[in-house]
């Protein structure tokens, strides 16, 4: 009977809580959740932060050769950014129960995830351009709703990043539309770099929406505010009269206006691709772990060092209270 009034019980909670989110309430990390909601939301959560982590990686190993000392201090903030917002988003999750160590052990052991886009090389100059325009431009699209997720620290960490990103993307633009506008080398550069990012750009937004299988529940709980679908669309629409602006032509024959939806239709992705990326066997898969694997290990003495020094805190705090 006991176990039966407990299923009541959670069964009235969840409908409650199901109440809160349609009303468009926030839920706070102290406030009831149902399992799979806080489940849903570590993995997304850290998955985003993983992401903004290793995605330091291509831009860093530009910093030293950028063209001008403008660029390198503008790549170098940047890169600075994506840490920062790797530390917010780790934090947002840490609010969940779950340890910043857990996240990093999950991601070293292939059990996290992270954008499939940082598994491409970034050969040029101009990849850095598409990587700001494309890359940050497809994670403007996706973040800016995330703002208005249902889940508070996550919401309210998504505001400042989208400030940020926004600068991204205008710096990576703004790189494209020099190259586009210089000699023909560099137009040709430019368009190379759109060429081998366009696709995995679009890919960033995951499967369709009916073969994703956190889509429709993160949809219902407004974890998601919009679909995978969705959110491509409308990277497709932007991006194509921004190129258009600066002279470069989308790598897609199939790209076409159709008035009737009022959008652009435009080719099928390579789906195998995609999930051959996602599983780990990516152009630089191994090496984008393999380097945060080092780097963590390396850096083990910081945050000893930062331990000792909270716990002397904390020990001379109780001394002086007695």
């Amino acid at each position: 009977m006991s176990s039966e009034m407990s299923k009541t019980e959670v069964a009235g909670l969840e409908r409650e809580f199901q109440a809160r989110i349609d009303a468009e309430e926030k839920i706070e990390p102290k406030d009831w959740m149902p399992e799979k909601y806080r489940q849903n939301l570590v993995r997304q959560i850290s998955q985003h932060a993983h992401s903004e982590v290793i995605g330091m990686q291509p831009e860093g190993n530009w910093i030293t050769r950028a063209p001008t000392l403008h660029r390198k201090c503008i790549l170098l903030a940047k890169v600075q950014d994506e840490g920062g917002h790797g530390l917010y988003l780790y934090s947002a999750a840490e609010t969940l129960g779950v340890s910043r160590e857990d996240m990093i052990d999950a991601l070293h052991s292939g059990r996290a995830k992270y954008a499939s886009i940082f598994n491409y090389p970034a050969l040029t100059w101009a990849d850095i351009g598409a990587i700001g325009w494309l890359v940050d431009g497809a994670a403007i699209v996706n973040q800016v709703s995330l703002q208005r997720t249902s889940y508070g620290p996550y919401a309210r960490g998504m505001v400042r990043i989208c400030k940020e990103e926004s600068f991204h993307q205008r710096q990576g633009y703004h790189i494209m539309m020099t190259l586009a506008r210089g000699s023909t080398e560099q137009r040709e550069m430019a368009q190379d770099a759109l060429n081998r990012f366009w696709w995995p750009s679009l890919m960033m937004f995951g499967p369709h929406d009916a073969e994703s299988a956190h889509s429709a529940q993160s949809m219902k709980w407004k974890i998601k505010r919009q679909s995978n679908d969705e959110l491509r669309q409308k990277f497709v629409d932007q991006s194509v009269k921004q190129a258009e602006v600066i002279g470069l032509t989308i790598p897609d024959p199939d790209l076409k206006w159709n008035e009737e939806r009022g959008h652009y239709d435009f080719g099928e992705i390579d789906w195998e691709e995609f999930n051959r990326v996602i599983s780990g066997d990516g152009p630089c898969n191994r090496q984008r772990l393999a380097h945060h694997v080092r780097v963590h290990e390396e850096g083990q003495w910081v945050r000893d060092a930062i331990a000792a020094y909270e716990s002397k805190k904390r020990q001379r705090a109780a001394q002086a209270a007695a």
